[in-house]
């Protein structure tokens, strides 16, 4: 949580704001002991930054969009009730294309469930959060290094691509200590703020529609609130057409929305990239696993190959899956999908998002609320081995 709290720092946030939730609280925490050391005129005393406890979840998200939509970096860090709350909000910010990023610290569920432990269990809500048709970019750091510069990634593709970002951690990476290389940065790093029409550009064209595809790559330009009269429109939650006009005609509408698919599916290439391990020797079955998982699986690797069993490895990084997820599932006659909920969101969601036969992945489910462990992973393993009858 301190590594995402200073990566928003770097990534040039200046908003946030947060209902208290476990395991969140410490990443609003951190930020807001950053600002006050970064962030403050040493001359006049004035703070160049705003945080805001809101008085619920709903609220926190409300002024997160609203000051993305006015131009900041903009976050909510929160946990899977307040996901579960900030629903038709996110699907506001999908739909009429606001940037935001939303740290979900994950912990076990559900309702109140385990507050203190931990789980990977809102990966579906969080792909897929809001009613009607959503998809949303998430991004999975592994570990506080990973969080620091991942944080910089989520703001980067929030803008980018004008729609929310799932920063998915849990508890497990987000509380505990945890050793890691130090911590680098590019001073030469310059923030994506993706399409923004400044007041040169907007007297220079015709006219100016919110969500035109002017350039064929399903982004839209838009505009910050007082830069120039021509850059007015209205951010619609209802159904509107490509002008920003209200619309309840059919086409107008699917053409919106087929668009925001598409802008979604061509961010595959903008998240970070997975971590492919090769083991070495030739492999018939790999492992693909996601997040806090990472440390257990390598160990379990090491363990297997001990007993003449041979894994590759895939990490996964990025929502939506890139090719090379797909392409890596395709060269194994078997994959184990490992990630810590009953429910194996994570191969779920590759059912349902690349061309991967669901016959082929094989879920190893831990979510007993602690950390990943590379026992139960080996007896995974081993037990769908000897049921298969192959012990190599």
């Amino acid at each position: 949580n301190t590594a995402a709290a200073l990566g928003c720092v770097y990534a040039g946030a200046t908003f946030g704001a947060w209902y208290p939730i476990t395991p969140s609280t410490s990443l609003m925490d951190g930020f807001k002991s950053f600002c006050e050391k970064f962030r403050v005129d040493k001359e006049t005393g004035e703070k160049k930054f705003c945080i805001i406890q809101a008085e619920d979840e709903l609220a926190s998200i409300g002024m997160a969009i609203g000051a993305g939509w006015n131009g900041a970096r903009a976050f909510t860090p929160t946990s899977g009730p307040g996901i579960s709350l900030m629903s038709e909000f996110i699907g506001f910010a999908y739909y009429g294309e606001v940037p935001v990023v939303l740290f979900d610290v994950q912990r076990a569920g559900p309702s109140t469930g385990l507050p203190t432990r931990t789980q990977q269990c809102d990966l579906t809500l969080a792909a897929y959060a809001s009613h009607g048709d959503t998809k949303h970019i998430l991004v999975f750091p592994a570990n506080p290094k990973e969080c620091f510069e991942m944080a910089v990634q989520s703001f980067d593709l929030a803008e980018r691509f004008q729609t929310p970002v799932f920063f998915m951690t849990d508890l497990d990476i987000g509380m505990n200590d945890w050793m890691i290389p130090e911590l680098t940065w590019d001073d030469s790093y310059q923030p994506d703020r993706g399409k923004v029409l400044g007041k040169d550009e907007l007297e220079a064209i015709e006219k100016f529609y919110r969500y035109e595809d002017r350039d064929g790559d399903a982004i839209p330009y838009r505009t910050l609130p007082g830069v120039h009269p021509k850059g007015a429109y209205f951010t619609r939650g209802s159904g509107h057409n490509w002008k920003g006009g209200y619309t309840e005609d059919s086409d107008e509408y699917k053409e919106v929305l087929d668009r925001l698919t598409q802008k979604w599916k061509n961010a595959a290439a903008a998240v970070p990239a997975p971590v492919i391990i090769k083991c070495g020797k030739p492999a018939r079955r790999a492992i693909v696993s996601v997040g806090g998982c990472d440390g257990a699986v390598r160990e379990a690797m090491d363990r297997m190959a001990a007993v003449g069993v041979h894994l590759d490895y895939l990490r996964v990084r990025g929502f939506p899956f890139s090719q090379e997820v797909d392409d890596f599932i395709a060269g194994y006659d078997e994959v184990f999908v490992v990630e810590q909920n009953r429910d194996a969101q994570l191969r779920t969601l590759l059912i349902n998002e690349t061309s991967a036969d669901k016959t082929r992945l094989i879920p190893v489910l831990d979510y007993a609320g602690m950390a990943a462990n590379p026992k139960f992973i080996v007896e995974g393993i081993t037990a769908h081995l000897e049921i298969v009858g192959d012990a190599a």
